[in-house]
C-alpha cells in the first residue's frame, strides 16, 4: 500500500476544478481555513469560476453531515478532508502575515514541524507561490489531473512525414486510394502501416495526415480514415464555393487543415499555430463556403476575450458592440478574403443571423444545431470551459477551435495544461475530431520572421 501523503489545497485550484476535491484517493487532503475565505468572495461570480466556488462549498456543507471537518472527514475513494488552521500565525519574516498565501506557507511548515510519518505537498496553480515554497523548503506541484503530456512528451501535431526507400510504395499508394474498395490491394495497405510502425512505432492515429517521401522527389499525402487511407484534396478539388474564392492552401499544413475544415462528417476539428499561419482566415473562409454550399444554416464566432496587455476596461452599448473588439480578425478576413472592403456582406450577413457572435460568458444553456462555431483564442481556454462550449454542439453542427499555444494570456494554465491542447490530445484517436498544428506564419515576411526570432 503506498504511503499517505497531506496534500494541503490552494484556492487557485478548486476554481480551476470543482472536482479536485475528489482528486487525491487515498490521501489526506487539507483546505486552509483561509481558502474558505477565498471561496466565499468568489461564489457570486458568474460563469465557471463562481459555480466551482458554490460546488465546493456546498460539497463541504454536504460532509458536515458525514463527520466533523475539522478533525476530517473520509470519502468512499479513501481520501480524508480536513479544514485546517493557517499555522498559528507563523509566517516566515519578510512576508506579510495578512497574505493569504503567506498564511498557508505558514501552515505548510508547522506541519513540517508537527508530522513525522507523512510528506506534505502543496497543490497550486500559482507558479510563483510554488516558487515561494521552493524557497522555504516546501514541496509544492502543479494540478497535474487535466495535463495530458509530461514536459517531455511531443504535442500531437495532426500530421506525420516518413521516408521509405521502396520508390514503388508511392506509385501503389496512388492505385490504392484511385479505385474502389472491392479492388483495393490490401497488401499496400499492410506495407504503409508496417512503415508507419517501424518509424513512428504506432500506427496511424484517426483522421491523421501524413506525407510519404521517396527519393528524390516523389510523395503522396494521404489521410488515415476509418482504418483507411484516403487522398488528400487539392485546393481546385473542394466545394465549387470554396473554388470561387480562389483561395489555395500555402502549406503543407493549410492543406491538411482545409481537408479536415470541408469535411462535414467531421463535427470537431482544432488549429494551432503561430501568429499568421492563417488559421482564422482558413477557418472562416472554409465556414463560409460550407453555409453557401448548404451544409449550415450560420457561423457562430466566439472567443476567450482575455486582453493582452493592459484591460481597457467596461465598453458601452450592446454585447455585440461591446465584442467588436474582439472580432475585429472577423471582419479584417472578410475584407481580405472575400473582398468586402465596406463590410457590406458582413453586415448583410450578421443582420440575417447567417453569422452571430456569441459572448464565451452567455453560452452555457445554449444549443447550437446547423451552426459551424468558431472558436478563436481557445488556447487561453480551461478544459472546463472548451467542456462547455464542445457539449452545446447540437445536431448537423461542427466546432472549431483556434489558438496558439505559445500566446497564452490566462493564468494558471500553460502550453500543456490549456484546454486547446487538452482537447487536441484527448480526440487524437476519436474519428470525429481532427487537429492540425500550423508551423509557418505566412501573414508577410515580416510577420514570419518577427514570431520567429523575437
Amino acid at each position: 500500500m503506498k504511503d499517505r501523503k497531506i496534500f494541503i489545497i490552494d484556492t487557485s485550484v478548486l476554481l480551476y476544478d470543482k472536482n479536485s476535491i475528489h482528486s487525491f484517493p487515498e490521501n489526506d487532503l487539507l483546505i486552509p481555513l483561509v481558502v474558505l475565505d477565498e471561496l466565499d468572495m468568489f461564489k457570486d461570480k458568474k460563469g465557471l469560476i463562481g459555480e466551482n466556488a458554490r460546488y465546493v462549498n456546498r460539497f463541504l456543507d454536504d460532509l458536515r453531515s458525514k463527520g466533523n471537518l475539522h478533525r476530517g472527514v473520509e470519502l468512499e475513494n479513501g481520501q480524508t478532508i480536513k479544514v485546517a488552521l493557517n499555522g498559528f500565525n507563523k509566517v516566515p519574516v519578510g512576508l506579510d502575515p495578512n497574505y493569504a498565501d503567506n498564511k498557508m506557507l505558514s501552515l505548510a511548515l508547522n506541519l513540517q514541524q508537527t508530522v513525522d510519518n507523512q510528506r506534505i505537498v502543496l497543490i497550486t496553480k500559482d507558479i510563483n507561490f510554488r516558487v515561494k515554497c521552493d524557497s522555504l523548503g516546501i514541496q509544492s506541484e502543479d494540478y497535474y489531473k487535466d495535463k495530458v503530456l509530461l514536459d517531455d512528451e511531443e504535442v500531437f501535431k495532426g500530421y506525420f512525414e516518413i521516408e521509405t526507400h521502396d520508390v514503388f510504395l508511392i506509385d501503389d499508394l496512388y492505385d490504392y486510394v484511385n479505385v474502389k474498395n472491392e479492388d483495393k490491394d490490401e497488401d499496400t495497405l499492410e506495407e504503409f502501416l508496417e512503415l508507419c510502425q517501424e518509424t513512428l512505432g504506432r500506427k496511424p492515429y484517426e483522421n491523421e495526415f501524413f506525407c510519404v517521401k521517396a527519393e528524390p522527389s516523389k510523395s503522396f499525402l494521404g489521410c488515415f480514415e476509418k482504418g483507411d487511407i484516403i487522398k488528400v484534396h487539392q485546393s481546385t478539388e473542394f466545394f465549387d464555393a470554396f473554388s470561387r474564392m480562389g483561395i489555395k492552401a500555402k502549406n503543407r499544413e493549410q492543406l491538411f487543415a482545409l481537408n479536415a475544415l470541408l469535411d462535414p462528417s467531421l463535427p470537431l476539428v482544432s488549429i494551432s499555430g503561430l501568429a499568421g499561419s492563417g488559421k482564422t482566415f482558413i477557418a472562416l473562409m472554409a465556414a463560409y463556403a460550407l453555409v453557401q454550399e448548404g451544409y449550415y444554416n450560420r457561423i457562430v464566432f466566439t472567443r476567450n476575450v482575455q486582453p493582452v496587455g493592459r484591460d481597457i476596461g467596461f465598453l458601452p452599448g450592446t454585447a455585440d458592440d461591446k465584442m467588436n473588439p474582439w472580432i475585429a480578425p472577423i471582419m479584417d478576413n472578410f475584407r481580405v478574403g472575400l473582398n468586402d472592403t465596406n463590410l457590406s456582406l458582413f453586415k448583410t450577413l450578421k443582420e440575417q443571423g447567417v453569422i452571430e457572435i456569441a459572448p464565451l460568458t452567455f453560452i452555457r444553456g445554449r444549443t447550437f444545431n446547423d451552426s459551424i462555431l468558431i472558436m478563436d483564442e481557445a488556447q487561453n481556454a480551461t478544459i472546463h470551459e472548451l467542456k462547455t462550449v464542445i457539449t452545446r454542439m447540437g445536431e448537423n453542427s461542427k466546432i472549431i477551435l483556434l489558438g496558439d499555444v505559445d500566446q497564452i494570456d490566462t493564468p494558471y494554465i500553460d502550453a500543456l495544461s490549456n484546454g486547446l491542447t487538452i482537447v487536441s490530445e484527448k480526440f487524437k484517436n476519436e474519428n470525429c475530431a481532427a487537429h492540425i498544428a500550423l508551423k509557418r506564419g505566412e501573414r508577410s515576411h515580416l510577420s514570419a520572421v518577427a514570431a520567429r526570432i523575437i
